[in-house]
């Protein structure tokens, strides 16, 4: 799988390191953006907050094109939600660890 990503993104010299998150493995690139599964993303955002009825905070990290995703979103789209509508498209987003 490595080689696969890294050579879609050019060479192994671009990436910077390999994070193994608890969802999905991604690569940190030295221009500063993300890549999982052949998209590339300029963002890692880490979302915290209480899901409904929990009784402790969860933390989303999602690699994202979308500067900003509300906690609500992130659980929504991270498998709660039963309508589609409510998942991400894998070129804006891709959930990598949830804490």
């Amino acid at each position: 799988m490595m080689i696969l990503t890294a050579s879609a993104c050019g060479n192994n010299s671009s990436v910077k390191s390999i994070v193994k998150g608890n969802m999905k493995t991604y690569y940190e690139m030295i221009d500063g953006s993300f890549m999982c599964d052949d998209y590339k993303y300029r963002y890692r955002l880490e979302i915290n907050g209480r899901m409904p009825n929990a009784a402790v905070d969860s933390t989303f990290v999602y690699l994202s094109n979308i500067e900003e995703i509300h906690f609500e979103r992130a659980y929504m789209a991270a498998g709660i939600s039963s309508n589609t509508d409510d998942y991400f498209q894998p070129e804006d987003a891709v959930l990598v660890e949830m804490k």
